[in-house]
C-alpha cells in the first residue's frame, strides 16, 4: 500500500472524454498523492455523477482562476494540446499532456523551452512506459541474457473495421494511428535503443470510409540492430506485442497489457488481479546450452505516473518523462508522415531547443 504524509496535489482535469474519464480520472483518483479536484467537460452531468467530490466546471479558464489546483491535465482532442497546455504554462501552473502533446515538432519545443524557462513541469502522458510488458521488455535488455539485440518489433494491433464518428478517427482533428499509438510505440523504442539514425514509414488507411490512416509501419534503422514499429486497425489475429532477437535469445510476448482493459472494465489500482499479465516466452542459447520456457511478466504501474507527477511538483524529484521525450517522439513522428508522403527512408537528426 502506498502512504504519503503530505497533502494530496489538488488536480484540475480538463476534458472528460475517454482518455479523461477512463486514464486520467482513474490514475488520479488512485495514486495516493494526488486527487481529482474539478473537472472542466461539457459532460458535466457524467463526470459530477463519477466524481461528486470534484468541482464541474465550464473550461479552462475557470481551472486557472483557481489558486487551489497546483497541475492541470490536458485530455482533450489532439488539435487543441498545444493551445491548451500554452495557456496553462502562461498562467503559472504545472501541465500534463495526453500524447501526442504536440502534432507539430515546433511546437513540443516551444512547449518544452517554455516549461524549462518557467521552472513548471510539463508531463507528457507517455504512460505505457509502465506497461508489464514494457517493463519486462526493459529488465530483460538490462540483465543481457539475449545477448546484443538486432531486432526489435513492436505491434499495437487491433480489429476496428467499422470507421467511428469520433474526432480520433478524423485526420482533420489530428486522428488516426500515427498519433494515437505512435506516439506509445516510438516513445518507447527511443527509450530503449536512443534516436535512431533514418526513419522509414508506411502511413495508410485500409479500411472502407477511413478519413485518418489505420495503417502504421515504421521502421527505425540503428548502425547495429533494426526496430519495427506496427499499430493497424485491422488485424483479427494479432501478431505478437513484442519480438526481440538477439546474438544469444529470443523473447516473445503475445497479448497487449491488462491495465487499459481493466480500466473501461471498472477495475481499480490496487484491486485484486490489477495490472497482472501473462507470461512471455524465452530462449536462451549459449553453445551447448540452449534454454526454452516462460518468463514472468511484470504487473502494470500506469498508477505510478501520478504518483512521479506529485514527487515532482511536491518534492522536487526529477520526472521520468521529459519535455525532450515529447519533442523527440514528435520529431520522429513528423518524420515518418514524411517519409511515408515521400516513399524514402530519411535521416534523423535531433534539432536543438
Amino acid at each position: 500500500m502506498h502512504t504519503n504524509t503530505k497533502p494530496l496535489l489538488k488536480i484540475g482535469l480538463l476534458g472528460y472524454g475517454f482518455a479523461g474519464a477512463t486514464f486520467h480520472a482513474p490514475l488520479i483518483g488512485h495514486s495516493g498523492r494526488t486527487e481529482v479536484s474539478a473537472i472542466a467537460s461539457s459532460q458535466a452531468d457524467i463526470a459530477r455523477q463519477a466524481w461528486p467530490q470534484a468541482r464541474i466546471v465550464a473550461g479552462l479558464d475557470a481551472l486557472l482562476a483557481d489558486p487551489a489546483i497546483d497541475c492541470i491535465v490536458v485530455a482533450t482532442p489532439n488539435d487543441t494540446h498545444f493551445d491548451f497546455a500554452c495557456r496553462t504554462l502562461a498562467a503559472g501552473k504545472h501541465v500534463v499532456v495526453d500524447k501526442p502533446v504536440t502534432l507539430a515538432a515546433e511546437e513540443a519545443r516551444v512547449l518544452a523551452r517554455t516549461a524549462r524557462d518557467s521552472k513548471l513541469l510539463l508531463a507528457p502522458f507517455h504512460n505505457r512506459r509502465w506497461d508489464g510488458d514494457f517493463r519486462t521488455v526493459q529488465a530483460l535488455l538490462a540483465s543481457g541474457r539475449l545477448g546484443h539485440i538486432t531486432h526489435f518489433e513492436s505491434h499495437f494491433d487491433r480489429f476496428r473495421p467499422a470507421v467511428r464518428q469520433r474526432w480520433r478517427e478524423n485526420a482533420l482533428s489530428g486522428g488516426g494511428l500515427l498519433y494515437d499509438l505512435g506516439p506509445h510505440l516510438v516513445d518507447q523504442a527511443l527509450l530503449l535503443f536512443g534516436a535512431p539514425h533514418t526513419v522509414n514509414a508506411t502511413v495508410a488507411a485500409y479500411r472502407e470510409h477511413a478519413e485518418a490512416d489505420d495503417y502504421v509501419h515504421l521502421q527505425l534503422g540503428y548502425a547495429d540492430k533494426q526496430v519495427v514499429l506496427h499499430a493497424s486497425a485491422l488485424s483479427a489475429l494479432e501478431a505478437p506485442r513484442f519480438v526481440l532477437h538477439g546474438r544469444r535469445g529470443s523473447y516473445l510476448k503475445n497479448g497487449l497489457d491488462s491495465q487499459e482493459d481493466q480500466l473501461k472494465a471498472g477495475l481499480r489500482p490496487g484491486q485484486p488481479g490489477w495490472a497482472s499479465n501473462p507470461p512471455g516466452l524465452i530462449r536462451e542459447v549459449d553453445g551447448a546450452l540452449d534454454l526454452r520456457g516462460e518468463l514472468a511478466t511484470l504487473d502494470g504501474a500506469y498508477v505510478e505516473f501520478y504518483r512521479a507527477v506529485a514527487a515532482s511538483i511536491q518534492d522536487g524529484a526529477p520526472f521520468p518523462v521529459a519535455p525532450d521525450a515529447a519533442v523527440s517522439v514528435a520529431e520522429i513522428l513528423e518524420l515518418a508522415r514524411q517519409s511515408a508522403e515521400e516513399g524514402r527512408r530519411l535521416p534523423y537528426v535531433a534539432k536543438q531547443w
